[in-house]
Formats: C-alpha cells, structure tokens, sequence
C-alpha cells in the first residue's frame, strides 16, 4: 500500500508513493473484503439508502486493506471522503484539513489537534466525528474538559464490539506477528514483559503466553494490576521487570514508559517494542544521546550502551504491527469499522442537535454489529421468552 495519501473523490487529486501499486493494493483490499462481511452488509444498504449523500468526510487513519473497504463503504452511502495516513512518518493533517470536511474520522486526534490549532476556519462547516483509538479518545476528553472541544465527537473506541476484540484480539496477535517478523526470535521460554494491561495489553499478554512465553505485567492501576495478577501473571514495576526481561513492549498510550532508568537495567540482547500508539512510549532520544546504534536488520536498531549492553528497538518505537506487520486482521477490523460506518451516519443525523462533548457508540450500534457479525459467522443465539422479560422488567417477582 502507498505510505502517503490524500484523496479527494471530486477532484482525483493525490499524494501517494507509485501509481504502479495500485493493481497490488487492489488483489489485497479485496482479500481483506472476504473476512469483512459486516461492513459489506453495511456497504450495500448504504448503496440503496445514501445515508451520507452530500457530506464530505476527512479521515486520518492507518492506510491499510481494511481502511480502503471502510472508504468505499463511507462513499457507497454518498460521502465525499478524503484520506490522509496517520502514520507519524507520512501524515499531513494539514493536507487533510485544508479539504473543508463536514466530518473528522481520526485516529489518534491527529485530524482534530490539526483543526484547532491551525485551521480552526473550518470550524463553522464541521458537523462532528469519530475517533478510532484509547490514545485518541484520551486527548478528546482533555479537550472538552479545557472547554475547547469544537464540535461533538463519537468515540468509537468504546464500543463494546470495538476495543474487546479490536484492541484485545486484534493488537494481540498482529503485536506478535510485528515483533516475530522483525526479529524471527522465539517467543516461547522467553521473559515477555507487557508494559500496561488494558484491553490491547490484556491480549498481547494472552497471545505471548499462548506462544510458551513466561509473561510479566506492568502497571500503575490497582484493578488492572489484580486482573493481571488474577489472570496468572507475574505482575511487578517496570523497574523489576527491566532486569529480567528478553522482550519488552509498551501498550500504555501514554509517554516515557521505558526510560534511561529501564534500559540501563536490561540485559544484553533486550528487545523492545511498542504496540500503544506513538512512538513516546520509548525513550528514543535517551538511546540516540547514551548508546552507540547501528541498524542490524530491518525494522532493527540496535543500541550498544555504555556497559556494553545492547538494546534492539524495533520499528523505531512506532506501532510494531503496522511498522513491521500489517496491522490487525481484517476480521476484527470488520467490526471496528463497521461501527465508524455506522457512527458517521448517526453523526449525519443528529449532529446538529449534539452538544460539543465525546458520546460513546449508542447501544443500538453495538448490538447491530454483534448480531451481523454473528449472522456471519453462522452462530446462533437463543432469545428471551415473554415470560423472561416479564420477570427482568418487575420487581414484584422472585422474592
């Protein structure tokens, strides 16, 4: 797939690495499309009904397979959409934002930090978003608690049928098929230290212990740290962990996870990734000032420190399932982008009448998705009878 790209439907303009890709960008969209069947059930009744006739739509996401049949599905109901990558390497949110959209589909507020802070002109015609991602929705709250929110927002990651299966599942295995790519090291017997256990460290940890890893869990949440404990983890500060560790990898979403502190403490031949987000996770810029560096493969740095241990960190500190893999399955992506769809058309419908907050997923939505997802999967599920939601609706009965 391209590394950049703006796309504008009306007027065919673009900004992408060779033309001459695209006949292998299509045979894999169209390989990826085969285990998306919630979003191509979507897609045909967004052809009959035109939900989003008219709206323009400015998306800054990762340019994958799955993406693509999200944009065809968002102009099959009539959007106008445009795509920039919000890969850190290649994105231009400025780019994205010059294209007066109606609606912002971020990942990562990328889109929206963009058009508040430099293009807030373009305020007047946006009718409201979504956001893709935890590290996302974070900076949107902290934007309306400012008060600087600038129009309402669906945080698409809190749909149930997103982060539990995108973020756990999906992160999990593709994290993994990052990480193994990059170094074709063995997982099994090895001390896998998973930094943060939200629902992407949840699978990761679940998927490095499936591998034979001996896992170990970081973390500054009480609740999560006795889940990890309750899930049969070691779990222990980060500090401890640094010395023990052969693999490390950040899913915090928040910045200097590993720092100085932490790779001084790590043995020779530690590696490390992140699977959180942004590349801040890692503190690159300790290793570029500390240690003596050389790449020894691809998607390889390693640093050489001053006690003549080395530290391979993989894919820059970027995304390690995008950077050296493709991303998650396309599977799981069916259903978080089946709810981007869906959440763009109720955004077309009642934006106007949202305040300027961050709404999650309405219930609906996210029961929808998991009956179609269900339907085809060719999985079938008993219904209540009359006299059980009877007695779910009283209280008079059972005592």
């Amino acid at each position: 797939m391209p590394t950049n790209a703006a796309v504008r439907a009306d007027t065919l303009s673009f900004d992408i690495k060779d033309p001459e890709l695209a006949k292998a960008g299509r045979g894999r969209i169209d390989w990826a499309a085969r285990s998306m069947p919630v979003l191509r059930i979507i897609r045909e009744r967004f052809a009959r009904e035109r939900p989003l006739a008219g709206v323009r739509i400015s998306a800054c996401m990762h340019v994958t397979c799955e993406t693509a049949a999200l944009v065809q599905t968002l102009e099959a109901g009539g959007a106008d959409a445009v795509l920039c990558a919000s890969n850190p390497l290649s994105t231009q949110d400025d780019v994205a934002a010059a294209l007066v959209p109606q609606m912002t589909m971020d990942d990562g507020c990328d889109l929206v930090s963009a058009i508040v802070s430099r293009r807030r002109d373009l305020l007047r015609e946006i009718v409201g978003g979504t956001e893709e991602t935890t590290t996302g929705v974070v900076r949107l709250r902290a934007l309306e608690a400012s008060g600087e929110l600038p129009f309402p927002v669906i945080s698409v990651n809190d749909a149930l049928t997103k982060h539990m299966f995108d973020n756990r599942y999906g992160t999990g295995q593709s994290t993994l098929d990052g990480i193994i790519r990059a170094t074709n090291r063995l997982v099994a017997g090895q001390v896998f230290v998973v930094l943060g256990y939200g629902w992407c460290g949840r699978g990761l940890a679940a998927r490095a212990k499936g591998m034979g890893a001996d896992v170990v869990v970081t973390e500054v949440d009480p609740l999560k740290a006795l889940e990890a404990t309750m899930d049969g983890y070691r779990v222990m500060p980060a500090l401890e962990a640094a010395a023990i560790g052969d693999f490390f990898c950040t899913v915090t979403g928040n910045s200097g996870v590993l720092t100085g502190e932490h790779f001084s403490r790590m043995k020779d031949g530690a590696i490390v990734a992140n699977s959180g987000h942004f590349n801040v996770e890692i503190d690159i810029a300790w290793l570029e000032k500390n240690a003596k560096k050389r790449t020894v493969r691809e998607f390889v740095d390693e640093y050489t420190l001053k006690n003549g241990h080395r530290v391979a960190v993989l894919g820059e500190g970027r995304l390690i399932n995008l950077a050296a893999a493709e991303g998650h399955p396309s599977s799981v992506m069916d259903m978080s982008f089946a709810n981007q769809a869906l959440s763009a058309e109720h955004m077309a419908k009642h934006g106007k009448k949202l305040e300027k907050k961050v709404y999650a997923v309405p219930p609906e939505i996210d029961r929808e998705i998991a009956r179609l997802k269900l339907k085809t999967m060719g999985v079938r599920i008993d219904k209540l009878t009359p006299e059980q939601e009877k007695y779910l609706a009283s209280w008079e009965e059972g005592t």
